[in-house]
Order: C-alpha cells, then sequence, then structure tokens
C-alpha cells in the first residue's frame, strides 16, 4: 500500500520588496510682521508642521520557508534517497534531527557539517544534513535582506543591488556536493548488495530442491533444511521487483518438502508446531497494533511483521487458513485505518488547495488595481499583509499541486510589489524634480532678501510662498534643510522690514492725532452754511496728513467717511431748500400774472404730473432689472449702482411731488 509523504517542508511566499520612504513634506510659511500703514494689510501666513512619513507595513515572516525552499533546491530530494533512510528513521517515518544549531553562524554551520560528513555514516546524515542547510540558508537570507537595506539607504536603486560573493555558502555547496558522491556510491553499493542477496536466495532454493532428493538420512537431511532456512534468513533483503516471486517460489520448495518429511511425523510436527505458535505470535502482535496511536507508526511496524511472516515456515495444514485468516484480519484493519488516514489527508489537501487558489486570485486582483496614491498603496500593502498571514494558516496542498499554487501566489505577491516599487520610483523623481523648484525658489528669496522695497518684496515673497505650497514633497534627507534655506531668507527681509517701519511708528501716532484734531474741529463747527469748496478744502487737509498706525487705520477712515457723509448731507439739503425757495418765488409770479399766468400755472403743474410719472416708471424698471443680475459675474456691484439710481430717482420724484402740492394750494388759495 502506498502512503503520503506529508514530510515536505512548505514552500516559502515572496516576502514584499522594500517600499521607497517618500514622505511629503508640510510648508512652513514665515509670517511677517503686519507693519505697511496705509495699504491693505499683508495675507496672515500660518505655519504648517511637518508630517511624519507613513510607516511601511510589517511583512510576514517567511524565513523558515524560504530557508527550506533554498536548502531544497541546493540538494533536492530523489526517490533514491529513500534507501539512506533505512538505517536513520524514526518508527513513525519522520526525519527528525537531534543537533542544537540555534547559537551557531554559517561559518560554524559549514565546519559541523565537515565533521558529520568525516565521522559518520553517510546513510546516519540526512536527517542532519536537512537541519544544517535549513539553518544556513535561513541565516543567509538575513545576511542578504540585511546587505540589500544597507545599500538602498545609501542610495542605491534596489534592482541593481548584487549580493557580494559568500565564502560558507561556497564551502557549504563543496561539502554538499561530497555528501551527495558518497550518498550515490552508498546507494549503488546497496543494488549491488541486493542484486548479490537475489543470487544467494535462489541458491539457496535451489539447494532445497536437492534435499528432496538427497541420499541422507532424514536426521542430516532436517538439520541441513534447518541450515537453508537460517541462511535464508540472514541474506539480507533483494530489490523489491524480485520479493513477491522469490517469496513464493520458497515457500512452494518449504512445502514440498515437508510433504517429502511427512514420514517422520514426529519431526515434522514439532516444526510445524514452532511454526504455528511463531505465526500466532504475529497475528497477536499485529492485533495490538490495531490499538497504537499512531496511524504511520501501526503501518510501518504491520510492514515488519509481515517480512517476519515470510520468514516462518507452514504450519499444520488444520491450522494454515485459520491462522492466516486472523492475521490478514488485523492487516487489514490497520491497512484501512491507514487508507483513511491519508484519504483525509488528501481531502484536507484539495480543501487547502481551494484556500490557497482563492487567495491567489485574491492577489491578483490587487495586482490589477490602479492605485493614485500612497494611501491606497499602503492600505492594499496591508491587506496583502494580511492575505499572507492567512496563507501560512493553511496546510499543504496535493503534492502534485503544492509547488505550482505556491509559484502562483509568490508570482502575484512579487508582481504586486514590483508594480508598487514601479510607483515609488516615480514618486521618487517627482519629488527630485520638486527638489529643483524649491531650490529655485530659496534662490528667488535669498535675491529678494536684501530689497528695500518694502511693498513690492513683500508681495514677491508672498507669490513665492504660494508657489511653495503647491509644489508637492521632496525627499525626507532634503526636506528640513531646504525648508530652513527658504524660510531664513523671507526671515532676513521681513526682519529689516519690521526694524525700517519700526522707526517711522512715532511719526504715524502723530498724524493719528493730527486727524483726529481735524474731525473734532469739523464737528464743533457744525455743517450749516457749507459750501462745495468748503468739503473740498476739508479733504485736501486729510489728505495731507498722511499714514496713521494700522490699527486704528479703519477706526479713524470710519469717522472721517461719517464727517464727509454729513458734510455732503447738509449740503445736499440746503440746496434742496434753495430749489424749493426758488420755485415758490416763481409761482408767485405767475398766480398774479392773472388768466395768463393761471394757464402757466396749470400747464406746469401736468408737466410736473407727467415728470411723477415717468419717474415711477423708471423706479419699477430698474427694480425689475435688479432681478436679472442675480447671477451675473459683477451681480454686487451692478445692484448697488442701480439701486443708487432708485434711491436718486425716488428723492427726486418726491421733490417733484411737493412741487405739485405747493401748485395746487396756491390755486386754491387764488
Amino acid at each position: 500500500m502506498s502512503t503520503i509523504n506529508n514530510s515536505a517542508p512548505e514552500e516559502p511566499v515572496g516576502t514584499p520588496a522594500d517600499d521607497v520612504n517618500a514622505a511629503a513634506e508640510a510648508v512652513e510659511t514665515p509670517t511677517p510682521a503686519n507693519v505697511e500703514p496705509a495699504a491693505e494689510p499683508e495675507p496672515e501666513l500660518t505655519a504648517e508642521k511637518p508630517t511624519e512619513p507613513e510607516p511601511a507595513p510589517e511583512s510576514v515572516d517567511f524565513s523558515d520557508e524560504e530557508a527550506a525552499l533554498a536548502a531544497e533546491q541546493l540538494d533536492p530530494e530523489t526517490p533514491e534517497d529513500e534507501a539512506t533512510e533505512e538505517a536513520d528513521q524514526e518508527e513513525d517515518g519522520t526525519p527528525a534531527s537531534e543537533l542544537d544549531l540555534s547559537a551557531k553562524n554559517k561559518s560554524q554551520l559549514t565546519e559541523l557539517f565537515a565533521e558529520l560528513l568525516a565521522s559518520k555514516p553517510v546513510q546516519a546524515l540526512r536527517r542532519d544534513a536537512d537541519a544544517i542547510k535549513v539553518a544556513f540558508y535561513k541565516l543567509h537570507r538575513a545576511d542578504y535582506e540585511a546587505a540589500r537595506k544597507a545599500f538602498v539607504d545609501a542610495g542605491g536603486e534596489a534592482e541593481s543591488f548584487e549580493a557580494p560573493a559568500d565564502a560558507a555558502e561556497a564551502r557549504l555547496k563543496e561539502l554538499m556536493g561530497e555528501y551527495r558522491r558518497k550518498r550515490d556510491e552508498f546507494i549503488a553499493t546497496i543494488d549491488e548488495q541486493r542484486e548479490e542477496n537475489l543470487k544467494i536466495k535462489l541458491a539457496i532454493i535451489e539447494e532445497l530442491k536437492a534435499l528432496v532428493n538427497g541420499n541422507e538420512t532424514m536426521g542430516q537431511t532436517f538439520n541441513s533444511f534447518r541450515e537453508l532456512q537460517q541462511r535464508w534468513r540472514e541474506a539480507g533483503p533483494v530489490p523489491q521487483t524480485a520479493v513477491k516471486d522469490l517469496w513464493e517460489t520458497y515457500n512452494h520448495h518449504v512445502e514440498n518438502f515437508y510433504s517429502y518429511i511427512k514420514i517422520n511425523n514426529e519431526l515434522r510436527d514439532l516444526d510445524l508446531r514452532k511454526n504455528h505458535e511463531a505465526k500466532l505470535a504475529l497475528c497477536e502482535a499485529a492485533e495490538a497494533l490495531i490499538l497504537e496511536p499512531s496511524i504511520v507508526t501501526a503501518f510501518h511496524r504491520l510492514q515488519k511483521l509481515h517480512d517476519q511472516w515470510r520468514e516462518v515456515g507452514p504450519v499444520a495444514a488444520e491450522f494454515k487458513e485459520s491462522v492466516w485468516e486472523r492475521f490478514r484480519e488485523a492487516s487489514g484493519r490497520i491497512n484501512k485505518q491507514h487508507q483513511s488516514y491519508f484519504d483525509s489527508i488528501k481531502e484536507e489537501q484539495k480543501k487547502n488547495l481551494d484556500l490557497k487558489s482563492e487567495l491567489c486570485e485574491q492577489v491578483e486582483a490587487l495586482t490589477k488595481e490602479p492605485f493614485t496614491s500612497r494611501k491606497e498603496w499602503n492600505k492594499a500593502s496591508d491587506k496583502l499583509l494580511e492575505i499572507q498571514k492567512v496563507w501560512k494558516t493553511i496546510g499543504f496542498a496535493p503534492k502534485k499541486n503544492n509547488t505550482k499554487v505556491y509559484e502562483r501566489f509568490r508570482a502575484a505577491c512579487d508582481a504586486f510589489f514590483e508594480t508598487k516599487r514601479g510607483y515609488y520610483n516615480q514618486l521618487k523623481g517627482e519629488m527630485d524634480n520638486n527638489l529643483a523648484l524649491k531650490n529655485e525658489i530659496c534662490e528667488a528669496a535669498e535675491a529678494l532678501s536684501a530689497s528695500e522695497d518694502w511693498k513690492g518684496t513683500s508681495d514677491a515673497l508672498v507669490a513665492l510662498q504660494a508657489r511653495w505650497r503647491e509644489i508637492g514633497p521632496v525627499p525626507r534627507r532634503y526636506s528640513d534643510s531646504v525648508w530652513k534655506r527658504f524660510r531664513a531668507a523671507c526671515d532676513a527681509f521681513f526682519d529689516r522690514k519690521n526694524s525700517h517701519f519700526s522707526g517711522v511708528e512715532g511719526g504715524y501716532k502723530e498724524n493719528l492725532e493730527r486727524k483726529r484734531a481735524l474731525l473734532s474741529a469739523a464737528e464743533a463747527k457744525g455743517f450749516d452754511g457749507l459750501a462745495f469748496e468748503d468739503i473740498k478744502e476739508f479733504q485736501r487737509q486729510w489728505s495731507e496728513i498722511g499714514y496713521v498706525p494700522f490699527k486704528q487705520k479703519e477706526a479713524i477712515a470710519a469717522r472721517y467717511k461719517e464727517v464727509v457723509d454729513k458734510m455732503f448731507a447738509t449740503l445736499r439739503g440746503g440746496e434742496q431748500q434753495r430749489s424749493m425757495e426758488k420755485f415758490r418765488g416763481r409761482v408767485e409770479a405767475l398766480k398774479t400774472g392773472g388768466a395768463g399766468g393761471t394757464g402757466k400755472l396749470k400747464y406746469e403743474r401736468e408737466r410736473l404730473y407727467s415728470k411723477v410719472r415717468q419717474l415711477e416708471g423708471d423706479i419699477a424698471t430698474l427694480e425689475n432689472n435688479i432681478g436679472f443680475f442675480g447671477h451675473s459675474k459683477n451681480a454686487e456691484s451692478m445692484i448697488a449702482d442701480v439701486r443708487e439710481k432708485i434711491e436718486r430717482a425716488k428723492t427726486e420724484m418726491a421733490a417733484t411731488i411737493e412741487k405739485i402740492k405747493m401748485i395746487d394750494t396756491e390755486s386754491t388759495t387764488n
């Protein structure tokens, strides 16, 4: 019965390549002092804290699996290797090494292997050789990753990294070649010995045949038979292809011999009874194996019992069938348990294959996603690492599919990280370009730092700061230095500007007091009797005083506007009053003009009434037009202009109505 080899190591999953550490540095913006006195204030610029780079996700540790794969590639297992396991196999068939390799480095491992190769039989080395290979390549991979990381950290491209020559690995490969040579020689020796054993056993069968036709006494013949049986057992194993036919031939001639010597019942019965007792013991041993906890151990021990069964001679005819049935029944139960055990393993392995294939599909789907930002890539990397963790928890797939599904999974993982590496390489190129742009801005700011055109240079630096914000991140190792360079240039100018304007601050305060005094004098004098020339003179005096401190600029400007508005309001009120008095005089003149004057008053009233209707229409049209400006680009300024026209029309219409009322009053008193 064939068994399932379930002791091969799981293949490793490809670990993600090192991410390119790209961090977007934040733009800190210097805050210039607000010292421009009579102009609009400079924009308030806030400082932003530099953003730390997002940490690269930790990868799943596949070092054991990677080491096992590298060891297997160094010395792949072959069917012939099974011959070397016979002297070095535990009862359950699972190889294991008792060497403690945890504290040894690569050189110590190779020297240990050299010592074992020189002192231990090659057929007993396989377990230790496998353990040393795996331990060596686990250290070898760790050294490789450390050297690769140092290369990348020093500014090298990961793709161009070449591992340095490893003398310890070359020594290990040399020793493995010697081990393989000795193992091949041992296997060849085993094959030759089995062929020789086959010749010996065939000769024993020929001697067994000759016993039947010999001339010796019965006692001598039986002693010769016993001697042949002993020589048969000592001859050793033969090629597997000859086992069945050889045993059947031998058993046939043994039974012929017993038939030949049946005339000597005492000797015959004694031997048959001993054979019967031996086979009963084998039956009991087989039945005891049914309760063995390890199914694999029970199966391997049963094979040894079958080998012993074949070495025992025949039993009496009346016991032959029953004793064989008893042994066969126990064997059948053990074989059935063994088959069921491995059928369940096969079924579980099929399920594992389905699960691993599904994980392959998930990684392949991730690889096809068009990620466009570091956040998306990091999120996808986290998901892939979770998939790899799940893969580690799944057992073997069927042997014929195990390597294939693993290679599919590793290829998908490699493709994902290769695409991610390409994204970060492109991002690195963009960051290098951003660094060049920011260096240009630094040069421009440094050229302006000595300027004394306070307003123009302030605007230019604010514009440079805006450009700085628009440019993306630079490589992290340059982020701090290029920012400090830019800030130093800005600070140099604004410090000089602050120093300059702090010297003229006293003059601005004096101007403030002069403007306050001018306003107070105008308010104390009052606005009655003002002429337009008086208002113009007041505005001229205000403009000649000059700038005030910026913090008081808005308040003093509001008070100034309030005073000027009162002046113009008073001026307009006086003009309107004079206009009404002048119209009243005209009405009086027409009233005293007799019949002709009455007609002229009537005509004037109709003219004024027509003007009122026209103004009403104009007002309605203007108010209606406001609704059409709601979505236009300059809506606010246009609406304000229309409202001003409406107010002027309403004022004019109110004055016209007053004139009509004046005519009606004078006509009534006539």
